[in-house]
C-alpha cells in the first residue's frame, strides 16, 4: 500500500485532528437518536398471524412479555434454497446481542415469507438459535415494504426505502420497531431498509477502522463482493441468493 508515512509527533498531531470530527460524528448521531426516539407512532390495526414453531402467533405474541420488538425482515422467499448472503452475514452477529436487549426490554424476532419448514431447514443449517418466524400467507411483508405483489413486479416498479425504485426482487431487506402499551396495543415506531441497516452489523464497526476498510472494490461495492455464507468461506459462492444489488448499496 502506497501511504504517507510520518513521525509519532505528526501522526498524533493528524490522529487528534481526525478525533475531532469522530467525536462530532457522536454527538451528531446521539442527537438523531433522540430525534428517532420522538418520530410518531403508528398503530397497527391488522390482526397478523404467523407460523412459528410451536404454532400460529399474532404479533403481540412475538413480544414475549415485553413492550419492544424488533423484527429483521430477513430476505428468504418462498422456494429459496437458502437465505440472503447479505442477511446472513447480519444474523450471524446478532445472537451474543441478544441475552443483553432482552434485558432491556426487548424482544428481537427474524421474519420471513418463506414456510416455516423451509425457514428451519437454513435455521439448522446455519446454527442459528433466534427467534424465526414465517408469514407465509399475510399481508405482513407486503404492509411493511419488503415483499412486492405479482401486479407491482410486473410494472417493474416497487416501493422501497420510501421511495419508487425499480424492481429488483420479489423480496429485500428492512429493520422495523413496534412497541406495546400498557392496553396491549401495537405502535409501529421505526423502519429501516438498505444501508440504513448498517449500523447492525458489528463487523462493519471493526473493517472500517482499519487501512483496507471494507475493502468492497468488486463490481457491486458491496457486502455481496466478498461476504460468504458462514460455511461456505472454505468453497465457492457468494451470491444472494435473490438476484438484487441495490439493497446492499
Amino acid at each position: 500500500m502506497n501511504h504517507p508515512t510520518v513521525s509519532r509527533e505528526e501522526w498524533i498531531a493528524a490522529r487528534k485532528a481526525h478525533l475531532a470530527k469522530e467525536k462530532e460524528l457522536t454527538r451528531a448521531y446521539d442527537e438523531l437518536s433522540r430525534q428517532l426516539r420522538e418520530l410518531p407512532w403508528v398503530k397497527v390495526e391488522k390482526n397478523y398471524v404467523f407460523d412459528g414453531p410451536n404454532g400460529k402467533e399474532s404479533l403481540a405474541d412475538l413480544f414475549g412479555g415485553r413492550s419492544q420488538l424488533i423484527v429483521n425482515h430477513f430476505m428468504l422467499g418462498p422456494g429459496w434454497k437458502e437465505g440472503c448472503v447479505g442477511c446472513s452475514f447480519g444474523a450471524d452477529q446478532i445472537e451474543g446481542a441478544l441475552i443483553h436487549v432482552a434485558h432491556r426490554d426487548l424482544a428481537y424476532v427474524a421474519i420471513s415469507r418463506a414456510p416455516l419448514s423451509e425457514i428451519e431447514a437454513y435455521k439448522r443449517r446455519m446454527g442459528w438459535r433466534f427467534k424465526w418466524v414465517s408469514s407465509f400467507g399475510s399481508d405482513f411483508n407486503y404492509d411493511y415494504h419488503v415483499s412486492f405483489t405479482k401486479d407491482e413486479i410486473a410494472k417493474g416498479e416497487v416501493y422501497y426505502n420510501y421511495e419508487t425504485v425499480k424492481f429488483q426482487s420479489e423480496e429485500l431487506q428492512g429493520t422495523s420497531v413496534f412497541l406495546k402499551d400498557e392496553n396491549g396495543d401495537i405502535f409501529h415506531t421505526y423502519s429501516r431498509y438498505a444501508r440504513g441497516g448498517d449500523p447492525g452489523i458489528p463487523a462493519y464497526g471493526l473493517l472500517d477502522i482499519t487501512p483496507k476498510g471494507r475493502d468492497e472494490t468488486g463490481p457491486t461495492h458491496s457486502l455481496i463482493d466478498w461476504v460468504r455464507r458462514h460455511d461456505k468461506y472454505d468453497g465457492a459462492g457468494s451470491e444472494c441468493g435473490c438476484g438484487s444489488k441495490e439493497q446492499h448499496s
